[in-house]
């Protein structure tokens, strides 16, 4: 291509935000793919953006959402979770394989990879899901074109999927090479400890699903991971004790916390919203909040995921222990960790880290989450200094409603970008259905490239 050429698209007047610094510049996309960034106002382009008071980031990623497709589609599909996230800024999503039928083998990964074709706003990679019977599947399934890993739940929770035992951890472990996530909670406690649930209490889910049932299973993961020297990511920690374990197991362990745990705390939460405020692991009171927030700031902490689990309205107004657990949150992810940001609770810079590049480092994720040229022009179009309230008519899930309803935000995402193309604007879908399947790099660890 002759360098004279146009390029498609500038954008100027922008603030890039990395995960290490933030400087005035211009984008120049070509084919697709960052072509250059500087002083770009007199370069030869097809059209150009005006960023002007925005701030650019690297297209956010959300590595857990659950869209419930196959199986539950009062709940969500893979269309409507998709819009949801574009709606809110979030350019890929990881989704979890406890759907019905799971995603424990290669043809219901191929039924889903069909499903997103053409459907879904934005791209897109699924976990497959580890059972007590499917290890020695596990390490073939895990490099499957589409797929970002292999989930493991080590208490039971929505779904049926569940790896209980040491021995069948172990098993898969030592069956799989890719960084591993893992929901952390023991499953032989939770058992032991269901005389603790109080019908139409349900604030006693904190109770029967307490600090030591997530803690005595990161013990047991950490330690089975150092013995097979294999890297895991523990999703959606909640407590003190495994944010001051989970500190000492860098680089073998990451680590993900949820914009629910960071901003929501009992007893509150369940006063308020009672069991749609219900998850798994629970929100649990602020003496823990505080020790995950210490977990941001220190570096603990690698990564936010929305853990995306709708329910209808309902379904969540059964009554307790009746009541499903899981609530929506990737349209609301990057608003509720924006407004953290305003509060000074961390940098934007610091959030570029948590919502793409460590997820770029962690799972080896080609072509995105990075502002650079050769990589793909996934942008986030964020104004930090707007102020307004979180409407339930915003939302785009289907369950439509969201425990951050009426809370006052500040921070919004004006606009979502993926290779070069505006897929939403100002609150408008422009370009429908753009997603594509993620691409990953080989090797035991994966290393980001363009």
């Amino acid at each position: 291509m002759a360098r004279d050429e146009p390029y498609d698209l500038v954008i100027c007047g922008g603030e890039l935000v990395t995960d290490e610094r933030r400087e005035m510049t211009d984008i120049a996309v070509r084919g697709g793919r960052i072509a250059a960034l500087g002083d770009l106002r007199r370069a030869r382009t097809q059209a150009t953006l005006d960023a002007k008071g925005l701030s650019l980031l690297p297209g956010a990623i959300d590595s857990q959402v659950h869209f419930r497709e196959p199986g539950a589609p009062q709940k969500e599909d893979l269309e409507s979770g998709s819009l949801a996230a574009v709606m809110g800024g979030i350019t890929a999503v990881f989704e979890m394989p406890n759907t019905k039928p799971p995603t424990t083998n290669a043809d219901a990964l191929a039924d889903k990879l069909r499903r997103a074709a053409g459907r879904m706003h934005c791209d897109y990679a699924f976990y497959v899901g580890a059972d007590a019977t499917n290890a020695k599947v596990l390490g073939t399934l895990e490099w499957a074109a589409g797929v970002c890993g292999v989930k493991v739940f080590m208490g039971s929770s929505t779904g049926s999927l569940l790896v209980a035992t040491d021995a069948q951890l172990e098993e898969v472990l030592r069956a799989t090479k890719r960084r591993a996530a893992f929901h952390a909670e023991d499953e032989a406690r939770l058992v032991a400890r269901r005389d603790h649930r109080r019908a139409g209490d349900v604030l006693s889910h904190v109770i029967w699903r307490d600090a030591e049932s997530a803690a005595k299973a990161t013990r047991r993961l950490v330690r089975m991971a150092r013995r097979c020297r294999h890297p895991a990511h523990v999703l959606h920690v909640s407590t003190a004790e495994e944010m001051d374990l989970l500190a000492d197991g860098k680089p073998l362990i990451s680590v993900e916390t949820t914009p629910q745990h960071l901003t929501l705390a009992a007893p509150d939460a369940y006063e308020r919203w009672g069991s749609l405020a219900q998850m798994n692991p629970p929100i649990r009171d602020r003496s823990h909040q505080e020790a995950l927030w210490r977990g941001v700031q220190k570096g603990v902490v690698d990564v936010i995921g929305s853990d995306h689990a709708p329910h209808s309205r309902d379904e969540k107004s059964a009554a307790y222990p009746d009541s499903p657990s899981g609530m929506p949150g990737v349209q609301t992810l990057l608003p509720v960790m924006l407004t953290h940001v305003a509060a000074g609770r961390l940098s934007l810079e610091r959030l570029v880290a948590l919502t793409s590049a460590n997820v770029v480092r962690l799972f080896g994720l080609r072509g995105k989450g990075l502002l650079q040229p050769g990589w793909q022009a996934d942008v986030t179009f964020v104004d930090t200094r707007a102020r307004y309230e979180l409407t339930e008519s915003w939302l785009k899930s289907r369950c439509g409603w969201s425990p951050f309803v009426g809370m006052q935000l500040t921070g919004r995402v004006c606009g979502t970008m993926i290779r070069g193309e505006r897929i939403m604007w100002e609150d408008e879908l422009l370009a429908p259905h753009r997603g594509e399947a993620l691409e990953f790099a080989s090797g035991e660890r994966g290393e980001a490239a363009p």
